[in-house]
């Protein structure tokens, strides 16, 4: 039932949950989101559920000394909160999958982000418990982000009365981006895993080179349209409830450089990173040595984030580097090539980062880039045609996955979406992906894993 996109969830728990929320006095709906997130993690990793609340407990216990600005506090916390996470990232990666807690990675981060903020702002009134306990259990999300802001959360309608005028608009707002979000998962990134995987089947080391690079093209579609699918799900839910939307994506293989891209890709998660890791090192204020250094440990982070395991730090470490060509060499180019080698980047060696996200066997990778760049004692392709019969199969998901790159595409939609023939459009592509979503097993969303 965790799984957005499963039937139990959409037709069952949303709309009993989105019922309640609003028949509850507006006084007490903190409450309720509160027990309904309890219900909803307990359904999708009980073993866990303990470890959620324990944690909760003792962030919203250190928060009195944190607002009381006690730094020992705020240190506790944060080193408390951090040792859970790698604790569990390293015995996840080294001991067994089965210890990895659903969800850990996205609140312990919320409730490291809650304790700096509530430790640097100016407010005389501490927040009350509900709001905080709330806010580290909302049920959107608690298993893959986005990483929201207390504050955000805090400012919002959703701790205010509504009229009932005001709440079917939210709902039916939220519906869109939920229906958005369902096509971008069950029609795409569904699709596009199917792909990846029939390429694995036939084995890395016997694929054809135009086949490795269309498995890393799919490969990347896939996770993107998995996450942002996800995304807009997640804060369509949350805009049903009365919260903010939360952007967690925009148009990121648009953007004209890698660190662009890293700033437009996850952006909770860059913004995070950033605000509480990039900046209190010295940002880029402190020259050249420690933007680097802070750089490095920024990428180094993120590479750990999302896993304990090499290929996790390679990917990381790749990432760093590229960003550091742009920075140190592109500059002194002329400023059209360095457009066009920057947007070659983007188009380019992000897909083939994307490879070293996937692949966590070592010798697998090797194989995959062996056929990438077949040019070092490869041995000949098995199946030098391979790849017709994929782009055969396979060329009504990537038409409409490369079309939906185009930002004008996504944003037309969105701004229409309230008239009367998009929201129409809208709806069919939800029954769709319903529909197909009923008649398959369906994939897991992929950062559940991170």
């Amino acid at each position: 039932m965790t799984q957005f996109s499963d039937l139990s969830f959409i037709f069952r728990f949303l709309p009993v949950m989105c019922v309640l929320y609003y028949v509850t006095p507006y006084r007490l709906r903190m409450f309720t989101l509160s027990i309904a997130s309890i219900i909803f993690y307990a359904a999708g990793d009980f073993r866990f559920l303990a470890l959620l609340l324990f944690a909760v407990i003792v962030n919203s216990l250190l928060a009195e000394g944190t607002f009381r600005k006690e730094k020992s506090f705020l240190i506790v916390a944060i080193l408390f909160n951090v040792a859970l996470l790698v604790t569990f990232k390293i015995l996840g990666q080294y001991v067994s999958g089965a210890l990895f807690p659903l969800g850990i990675s996205f609140y312990t981060f919320k409730m490291i982000s809650y304790q700096i903020d509530l430790y640097k702002e100016e407010d005389d009134k501490r927040p009350a418990m509900i709001q905080t306990v709330s806010y580290f259990l909302m049920f959107p999300q608690i298993v893959q982000g986005p990483i929201m802001r207390f504050q955000e959360m805090r400012e919002c309608a959703a701790i205010r009365k509504q009229a009932i005028t005001d709440i079917l608009p939210a709902v039916e707002e939220g519906l869109k981006y939920f229906a958005a979000g369902m096509f971008f998962k069950v029609m795409l990134a569904d699709r596009f895993s199917m792909c990846f995987n029939e390429i694995g089947q036939i084995g890395y080391e016997s694929i054809s080179t135009p086949l490795a690079y269309i498995g890393a093209a799919g490969y990347s579609l896939n996770l993107y349209y998995d996450f942002w699918g996800y995304s807009l799900m997640a804060a369509g839910i949350g805009v049903m409830f009365g919260f903010p939307f939360i952007e967690n994506f925009h148009h990121p293989y648009a953007a004209a450089s890698v660190s662009e891209f890293y700033r437009r890709w996850h952006m909770t998660l860059g913004s995070f990173f950033k605000d509480y890791v990039y900046i209190p090192l010295g940002g880029s204020k402190e020259g050249g040595v420690k933007t680097l250094r802070n750089l490095l440990i920024v990428w180094a982070l993120t590479g750990f984030w999302h896993g304990a395991s090499f290929n996790f730090l390679l990917w990381g470490l790749l990432l760093f580097l590229i960003i550091l060509s742009e920075k140190l060499l592109l500059r002194r180019l002329p400023k059209t090539l360095s457009t066009l080698i920057s947007r070659a980047h983007v188009l380019l060696l992000i897909p083939l980062t994307w490879v070293v996200f996937a692949i966590t066997d070592d010798k697998m990778l090797l194989s995959y880039f062996s056929r990438l760049f077949p040019f070092f004692n490869t041995p000949a392709v098995m199946n030098p045609s391979d790849y017709v019969r994929i782009v055969r199969d396979y060329a009504h998901v990537f038409i409409p996955g490369l079309l939906f790159l185009v930002p004008a595409i996504y944003d037309t939609i969105m701004k229409y979406k309230n008239k009367w023939y998009m929201t129409l459009l809208l709806y069919a592509g939800l029954w769709v992906s319903i529909y197909h979503a009923a008649r398959s097993s369906g994939n897991p969303f992929m950062y559940v894993n991170f």
